[in-house]
């Protein structure tokens, strides 16, 4: 429905999909009383707004379906902008089917996804990033992140987009009226005084572009390749590091053939903590596709664990990392209990026991000091746009560059209030100030039925 505001009203599961002791179904559109009303015997049109009540979901030959508690909310004074009823029904997958089947033989029509929030931004109750602030704050892994959706959420993003794009409305204006009108005197304030103003815009988005890194590693986790030779410890220090066994353990060499991935979370940021298979000369057939996979998955690393064998010599415990990837290294010397060969004297590294546990907490240390994780580095408030938002940013101030370039060779202003004209509909975007259907489509189907 990207776009343009329907009329017909919309049903889904709204919570989870499995069982539990209470489920809620959610009803959205012009209609949306009138077909609660059909499947519980006019319980919808004697409800108090915004109160639940007592009903039967009845079916169309009036059995009982399930005894729900029914709130309604008329227009306006609803999450989408519209006339909304819920629907708290039991949580069992047969009787919340029953439910919205029911809902959909009075009329309704199965939402689609994301369609709601779509709903509520079409509707003017969200902005474009609030809206997908939703989206962050079910998929948030840690702390952070949910602070992060919570700021979006509030409209943190937006407004400081928003006070960029009017300070370039500002800008604009008062180029083209100088074009247009020059027998009314107006001061054209093309000179130093408004190029700085144009390098105030650049350097306002500049600090949000800044956050983009931030935002990858709150929404996908910082992704930490641990590799090393057969039987250095690698899977070892993935139980380790998750308390629990998830990879399997053995002497012989090759035993991980393939990648294991989890997630933990160190100091609010998430950590994908990716086991591969080891790095050795000597391999044939699976093996070596799985160390194929090791050096793909270590090149696209933001951190790598390189696991060593302490009790061997640096040279037989050496193997080769990719030379591309900007991944932070941070080097382990594992069975550090069994003692450590005397060449690794000096050495800067992190000793540890995988069976122990000795090390451990150094490890931690040295993670939060390469990729500086700790809460007060990121600050009070995680502001951290996303990849949408980067892009038109991006273009944005590449629109400016160019109108401040133009107005240092002196080119016709003209072309320079095309260029601000072009920035200001990129920071319009982020928000959703301007007419763009594919780009709603493509937000709002990543969302799921419901919301």
């Amino acid at each position: 429905m990207s776009g343009e505001v329907t009329t017909d009203t919309i049903v889904a599961l709204a919570s989870g999909g499995g069982t539990a002791a209470v489920a809620l179904v959610r009803l959205s559109g012009p209609r949306a009383e009138e077909i609660a009303d059909r499947a519980c015997g006019g319980a919808a049109r004697d409800a108090v707004e915004r109160r639940a009540s007592r009903a039967k979901v009845l079916d169309a030959a009036g059995r009982v379906i399930d005894d729900v508690l029914l709130t309604v909310f008329r227009e306006r004074r609803s999450f989408t902008g519209e006339p909304v009823v819920e629907i708290a029904c039991h949580g069992g997958r047969l009787v919340t089917r029953r439910v919205v089947e029911r809902l959909l033989e009075c009329g309704a029509r199965q939402a689609g996804p994301g369609e709601f929030t779509e709903r509520a931004f079409l509707n003017g109750k969200l902005d474009l990033t609030q809206a997908e602030a939703v989206m962050d704050l079910i998929s948030a892994q840690s702390d952070l992140a949910l602070r992060a959706a919570h700021e979006q959420l509030e409209g943190g993003i937006g407004r400081q987009t928003e006070e960029l794009r009017a300070d370039l409305i500002g800008l604009v204006a008062h180029l083209e009226a100088w074009i247009d009108f020059p027998e009314e005197d107006i001061d054209p304030d093309t000179g130093e005084l408004f190029k700085a103003r144009i390098g105030a815009s650049r350097a306002g988005i500049s600090r949000l572009l800044a956050t983009s890194e931030q935002g990858r590693i709150l929404r996908e986790g910082v992704r930490t390749v641990i590799c090393g030779r057969p039987n250095a410890g690698k899977s070892s220090l993935l139980n380790l590091l998750l308390g629990s066994e998830r990879a399997i353990v053995s002497d012989e060499a090759g035993t991980t053939r393939d990648t294991i991935e989890e997630t933990i979370v160190l100091d609010g940021i998430p950590l994908r903590l990716i086991d591969t298979a080891g790095l050795r000369g000597e391999a044939g057939g699976i093996e070596r596709e799985g160390m194929r996979r090791t050096l793909l998955e270590a090149g696209r690393a933001d951190l790598l664990l390189a696991v060593r064998d302490a009790t061997l010599s640096p040279g037989d415990s050496e193997f080769e990392l990719p030379r591309e990837g900007g991944g932070r290294l941070v080097t382990l010397l594992n069975k550090s209990d069994l003692g450590e060969h005397p060449d690794w004297t000096g050495q800067d590294a992190v000793r540890l026991s995988c069976t122990t546990g000795e090390g451990l907490d150094e490890l931690r240390k040295r993670i939060r000091e390469v990729l500086d994780l700790g809460e007060a580095d990121w600050g009070e408030h995680a502001v951290a746009i996303n990849t949408r938002h980067r892009d038109c940013l991006r273009r944005a101030e590449a629109s400016l560059a160019a109108a401040a370039e133009l107005l240092d060779h002196g080119s016709a202003p003209e072309l320079a209030a095309m260029e601000l004209r072009e920035a200001m509909e990129a920071l319009g975007e982020i928000a959703g100030k301007v007419d763009a259907e594919e780009v709603l489509g493509a937000i709002f189907s990543r969302f799921c039925i419901g919301k």
